[in-house]
């Protein structure tokens, strides 16, 4: 539905979409002029306004989701009605991929102004080549090509609906009988069931998406020590999780920012720690010879196997000495909990990402600002590289410093990453699919046979 100033094409390069150009007047100010003629779907021409009202609201209302991420910009100048300046807070070098996430689509400020947020929310409207048909709470959203496409109508599709179907074996069923074409997340037990109907395949390639073990060691709890940490990973047989519930389809990792992204440490990727005797020793040095007792929470069919991949770090950690008391949750309620810092001393997370950089997959959960300090684990070193690195217009310079900074977060076993996983996808052999690494399916890059 909308466009943004850039996107990412389907190699993850960032690319022009409403800029038709673009030059950096100095290291906090960015000046673009957009291409003319695109229509929102209210028929309004877009202007520099449309955009000084999108990325203004994103980076002053505290209450956005987006907020965190747009803040970095103080101002928008509109020189001329296709023309404007982005001004920063600091010399910011995610601008760009800021700019192209799919959060940064412009709004067309003069409908709302006319209508008001709260009916554009249920009434969307942006310069896309689907505009909004329904909405359907619960069960599907619908959408039909805009004939004003500023880069021509969408030909492949007369209507495009995503259908919301929570339980895999009932988005597989669905994807076999027709009733749709393209399913994500298909689990390992329902591969065949894909493969040998001769109506449907299986698509697969990697994604961005990290399963995260986070040791919560705010308080006195055992995860404050370092050494308990460091026993939880050494107890986890990553190889094992990703051959008997993944189907081999993932990588271990000890790192998030993984291939792909600017900045991964190649050192921390295909690898791991596991030594069940070493963790049984480390276990004895912190004075839990023996044993303990740990809280753990994790979603339960949000992911692809989330139950059975928490079930299984469950036993290994019990073959060390460590007795978790796993709490299996509803996604909604899971997200309740874990927004609101009230996790127990484990807990599970599945993070993928649309940036491509190491900054923000690091920052996001280590830093002060962000949830990682909630649970006991500021770290000095870490917040001053990150620091600098987000400032930091040498890439050169910044690429190393989050090297430093995926090597600090290792050896404090600050976070436990467990496997890369593979993005799975059904899909209907009339349909002509490739896979994002970022996990966005977008309908005009989907076509028919």
């Amino acid at each position: 539905m909308f466009n943004g100033l850039f996107k990412r094409n389907a190699k993850g390069e960032i690319v022009p979409d409403l800029a038709e150009s673009y030059k950096k007047v100095d290291d906090t100010t960015w000046e673009f002029v957009l291409k003319k003629g695109v229509k929102f779907h209210t028929g309004d021409e877009l202007t520099a306004e449309d955009v000084k009202f999108t990325l203004e609201r994103a980076a002053k209302d505290k209450s956005l989701t987006e907020n965190a991420t747009f803040k970095t910009i103080k101002e928008v100048k509109v020189l001329s009605p296709h023309s404007l300046q982005i001004v920063t807070n600091a010399p910011d070098p995610l601008l760009l991929s800021i700019l192209a996430r799919t959060g940064a689509g412009i709004y067309p400020s003069k409908y709302i102004a006319d209508k008001g947020m709260p009916y554009f929310l249920e009434h969307p409207a942006g310069t896309g080549p689907y505009r909004f048909l329904e909405w359907k709470k619960g069960s599907h959203i619908a959408f039909e090509p805009f004939d004003g496409y500023f880069e021509g109508p969408a030909k492949d599709w007369s209507k495009v609906t995503y259908r919301i179907i929570p339980e895999s074996s009932t988005r597989t069923g669905e994807l076999l009988t027709g009733g749709v074409d393209l399913i994500p997340n298909v689990t390992s037990n329902e591969w065949n069931r894909v493969k040998n109907n001769d109506k449907t395949t299986i698509v697969s390639s990697n994604s961005q998406r990290v399963a995260i073990l986070v040791p919560n060691a705010s308080g006195n709890r055992p995860t404050k020590d370092k050494r308990v940490r460091e026993a939880i990973e050494l107890a986890i047989d990553k190889k094992l999780i990703i051959e008997k519930l993944l189907g081999g389809e993932a990588t271990e990792t000890r790192t998030r920012v993984t291939e792909g992204n600017f900045g991964s440490n190649a050192k921390l990727f295909r690898t791991s720690l596991y030594d069940a005797e070493r963790a049984k020793q480390l276990l004895k040095e912190a004075g839990y010879e023996n044993g303990l007792e740990l809280t753990m929470q994790s979603s339960n069919g949000r992911y692809a196997k989330d139950k059975e991949v928490a079930e299984m770090i469950v036993g290994m950690l019990a073959n060390v000495g460590i007795k978790v008391k796993l709490e299996l949750m509803e996604w909604n309620s899971y997200l309740e909990l874990r927004n609101a810092k009230k996790v127990g001393d484990l807990h599970m997370v599945w993070l993928a990402n649309s940036f491509y950089d190491a900054h923000i997959l690091v920052s996001e959960m280590l830093t002060s600002s962000r949830s990682m300090s909630a649970v006991g684990l500021p770290n000095a070193e870490l917040e001053e590289l990150l620091k600098k690195a987000s400032v930091n217009m040498n890439e050169e310079e910044r690429k190393k410093q989050h090297e430093r900074a995926q090597e600090i977060i290792a050896q404090e076993f600050m976070q436990i990453y467990v496997y890369l996983e593979k993005n799975t996808y059904g899909v209907s052999k009339s349909v002509q699919f490739s896979p994002r690494l970022d996990e966005l399916i977008k309908a005009y890059e989907i076509t028919k046979k």
